[in-house]
């Protein structure tokens, strides 16, 4: 059937009509072009390459120049808390026996003179009877030499014989000597009346830090046992800290340290080296440094502890806006100018935060080099 050129031409125009409709739901075109709005506008994402970024606008982001800034040397080190073995006094006991009182315990703090502990002991009841006699033969040797000196005034005796005599009350009085001071040495009193209870008093004021007696237990004299307490004056105490052995050349003693403690990490103590260990652990190239601290109170020994030192001699470090670090997978970064509209991510160390809003950078980054001035604003516009 053949057809009219108007048929034709109707039909041409429900072609070309349908045609343009496919072509719009393919998204070739936007609704908004049936309705004659603009085309939205076209957005170039940054192009990044390894640590270099291009963003669209480069001009949005100033720059700054790394400042200079002499800081002390500083090396950072782990330790523990320790006792000053000087400020540590062991106590003893010279005589043998068994406990019968024991006053106190791990961990509690005495006063010089303070009771601890009574042992009842054969060896002080011996070092009474050893004193009562040598008392008594003295007080024989001297009435002696007395009688003697008489007789000799009245030619009844020698000189000779007095002599003899006035050498035993001599040797008399050197065992009385003697008997006082063992009475004295297991803990006995020459003035008091005979007992055998020993009591061991405090020798010093402080912490009990070490014990080794049991109420009913058995006490050996010091030659084969260790010591009964240990009492330590934990008004000073160490800070030990391993260093490494490549950063012991900036470790000097008396460099300054700020030592953190983990249980209290809001607390920051000042002390000073006090000795560098010439004898480094084979195993993890250490050297014990030690650090010398007042305990404000609060210090337990074996504590765990961080401490930063401070040499006395400085060097320069860059030092930068706090915005123009960016912290990034845990590490830290600058973005630097690199050509005419391209960036470049420079990874850096941080170092202290400085008081006036400024981060101090320890390495990585020269001073007087040009960075963008908030590094998170560009990452931003990275990300998107």
């Amino acid at each position: 059937m053949k057809l009219s050129r108007f048929a034709w031409s109707t039909k041409l125009g429900v072609l070309v009509a349908g045609a343009g409709h496919l072509v719009s739901g393919s998204g070739c075109h936007s609704a908004r072009a049936d309705t004659g709005a603009p085309p939205p506008a076209v957005v170039v994402a940054p192009e990044i390459a390894g640590n270099l970024v291009k963003p669209e606008h480069p001009e949005a982001f100033p720059l700054v120049s790394a400042g200079r800034h002499e800081a002390p040397t500083t090396v950072s080190a782990t330790g523990v808390v320790s006792s000053d073995v000087a400020r540590a006094v062991p106590v003893v006991s010279m005589a043998s026996g068994r406990i019968v009182s024991l006053r106190v315990r791990l961990g509690d703090r005495v006063s010089a003179g303070q009771l601890l502990l009574q042992i009842r002991s054969s060896d002080l009841a011996g070092a009474y009877a050893d004193y009562r006699h040598a008392v008594a033969d003295e007080t024989l040797a001297r009435a002696q030499l007395e009688r003697a000196r008489v007789l000799f005034e009245k030619g009844a005796v020698a000189q000779k014989d007095v002599e003899v005599v006035q050498d035993a009350e001599e040797k008399a009085v050197v065992d009385v000597q003697t008997s006082r001071e063992h009475l004295r040495l297991v803990g006995g009193d020459p003035s008091h009346a005979l007992t055998s209870i020993v009591e061991v008093r405090a020798p010093v004021s402080g912490v009990i830090t070490e014990q080794n007696v049991t109420p009913a237990g058995g006490v050996k004299t010091p030659d084969n046992s260790p010591n009964l307490f240990t009492i330590s004056d934990t008004s000073v105490v160490w800070i030990v800290c391993d260093v490494f052995e490549n950063d012991l050349p900036r470790v000097h003693v008396g460099d300054s340290a700020q030592v953190h403690l983990n249980a209290y990490p809001d607390q920051v103590l000042t002390g000073r080296v006090d000795n560098i260990l010439p004898v480094l652990d084979p195993t993890i190239r250490t050297a014990k440094v030690r650090v010398e601290v007042t305990n404000p109170g609060y210090l337990s020994i074996g504590m765990f502890a961080s401490a930063v030192f401070r040499s006395r001699t400085t060097q320069v470090r860059a030092v930068v806006p706090s915005a123009a670090v960016l912290h990034l997978h845990d590490r830290d970064w600058v973005y630097a100018p690199d050509g005419l509209d391209t960036f470049r991510r420079v990874e850096v160390k941080s170092g202290e935060q400085l008081a006036d809003g400024r981060q101090e950078v320890l390495s990585g980054l020269e001073p007087g080099r040009r960075i963008v001035a908030n590094a998170l604003a560009l990452q931003n516009t990275v990300d998107q």
